[in-house]
């Protein structure tokens, strides 16, 4: 047996100078051809448009993996021009095809998801793929091949466990982005192993990137009320230290929800199409399977916790779903929900250490995370227009809304400075700190951090999420550490 795993442009040159190969190469989809799976990018589509389909999934199943799979592409409408393909692997085959080779795309997909592929690539004369009645992986897709090649030679491509029956009975093998230890078990059945295709990065920091863990950063609110509250104990510090992680296990696996239930818009984004499930840098089980867990984990700690905290947690899961699922396409009503998220945060915090939370500190966080999610609308808006895009795709806003939206995140930071100013002035001011004056050097420092946030976005500067963006700024640094001194000092 040899193998050869290099994709040097010595061999590649030397492939095409060679003659053509009349042994047909049978090419698996999902995983290979394409950077995802099919089946379960239709099946979120579909859930995200009809949630209540879930339960009639599990029905579907009864009858068979087959027809499950035929009753999803029914349903189905995806957008085929922007799946993620494995570049190089596609231009072996462009090259191979260009050469008068015979191509094949053989897949345990659904024909009515494989042929729309083939069609895009043009490449394939012809299409094996389940059909509701034959489930075509493993066995049965070898068995498929065969009867296709009439018992002759073939060359195949795959990526995972299931295709080892194929490798044992093909030429040459072709593995392309396989799952783990799939390389030693095809070297151990393969008759040869012609070439590997491997373009995925690291792992470890294409899962930080999908985990979202400098969006960890946000959940800084939870100690606001240690703040407010003048709640400065080592019991509480250890309390928001624990809602803290809580917290960011259960955005994290939020994150993952909305990113696979976003596939499709996400690829359409000048930015998040290079979020790891919509470029197909990690596997979409092997992201479920992650989400689980972090559910799992998140709310297992915040049962530590007092009750209130975990049933303010759960909230916060059921207004992020309600987000991902259905609020993030109504115009306005989405960046107030937005609002919502940040301010429940400063809830949950007040709940962990069993603190009340002043309607004061309520109202003010209310308009101040309204004007930031509004910065995040404005700044995707200015990156549309550009590209010379006109509307967002997934989202019920055009670039000539960026005016109006401007106008209302400019006065809601503002009026939340309002309420800031009001507070000092107010009775409660005047009870809980022992030096109410000083507060008033606060609003100057909101004005110009409120205002600095909308002069960056205006001109461009501003990142997709602006609290990330205020968190790895220096300047907003001098703003906050400034901000917590005066208060200091007051208390």
């Amino acid at each position: 047996m040899s193998t050869d795993t290099s994709l040097s442009s010595d061999q590649s040159s030397s492939d095409q100078a060679s003659p053509p190969d009349d042994v047909p190469l049978f090419v698996d989809l999902d995983g290979t051809l394409i950077k995802t799976d099919l089946l379960i990018e239709s099946a979120f589509f579909l859930l995200k448009k009809r949630p209540w389909m879930l339960m009639v999934m599990f029905y579907w199943l009864l009858f068979g993996k087959a027809r499950f799979k035929q009753e999803i592409a029914l349903r189905s409408a995806l957008d085929f021009s922007a799946l993620p393909l494995q570049k190089a692997f596609v231009e072996y085959l462009q090259s191979e095809a260009d050469s008068g080779r015979t191509l094949v795309l053989a897949t345990a997909s659904d024909r009515r998801l494989a042929e729309p592929v083939a069609e895009r690539l043009g490449f394939f004369s012809q299409v094996l793929a389940s059909d509701g009645h034959n489930n075509l992986k493993g066995e049965r897709k070898l068995t498929a091949i065969l009867a296709c090649c009439q018992g002759e030679a073939f060359d195949y491509a795959g990526n995972a466990r299931a295709d080892l029956p194929i490798w044992a009975k093909a030429r040459r093998a072709i593995v392309v982005n396989p799952d783990s230890g799939v390389i030693k078990a095809a070297e151990a059945c393969a008759k040869e192993i012609q070439q590997v295709f491997e373009d995925r990065p690291a792992r470890i920091k294409t899962w930080l990137r999908a985990l979202r863990l400098h969006q960890w950063a946000k959940n800084v609110l939870l100690g606001v009320p240690l703040l407010t509250a003048h709640a400065f104990n080592l019991p509480a510090i250890f309390e928001i230290a624990a809602a803290f992680t809580a917290f960011g296990l259960i955005a994290s696996a939020t994150y993952l929800l909305n990113d696979l239930l976003d596939l499709t818009a996400d690829r359409h984004h000048p930015r998040k199409c290079k979020r790891p499930f919509a470029a197909g840098d990690i596997g979409l089980i092997a992201g479920i399977l992650m989400m689980f867990m972090l559910f799992g984990a998140g709310f297992g700690l915040a049962a530590q916790l007092s009750s209130y905290f975990l049933f303010t947690l759960l909230t916060y899961l059921v207004l992020t779903i309600s987000y991902s699922f259905y609020i993030k396409k109504i115009v306005l009503l989405d960046v107030l929900l937005l609002a919502s998220l940040y301010t429940i945060r400063i809830v949950a915090g007040a709940n962990a250490i069993e603190v009340a939370v002043s309607s004061w500190l309520l109202g003010f966080s209310m308009f101040v995370f309204l004007s930031l999610a509004l910065v995040k609308r404005c700044t995707e808006l200015f990156a549309l227009q550009q590209l010379g895009r006109k509307v967002m795709k997934g989202r019920d806003y055009r670039v000539s809304d960026y005016p109006m939206l401007s106008a209302m995140g400019v006065a809601a930071g503002y009026i939340s400075i309002l309420v800031l100013a009001l507070y000092i002035d107010s009775p409660e001011s005047k009870s809980q700190y022992t030096h109410p004056m000083f507060l008033w050097m606060l609003c100057p420092l909101m004005a110009y951090w409120v205002s600095r946030l909308w002069l960056k976005t205006a001109r461009g500067e501003m990142h997709d999420d602006p609290l990330v963006y205020s968190l790895k700024d220096r300047v907003s640094w001098i703003v906050f550490i400034n901000m917590m001194l005066i208060t200091v000092v007051s208390i």
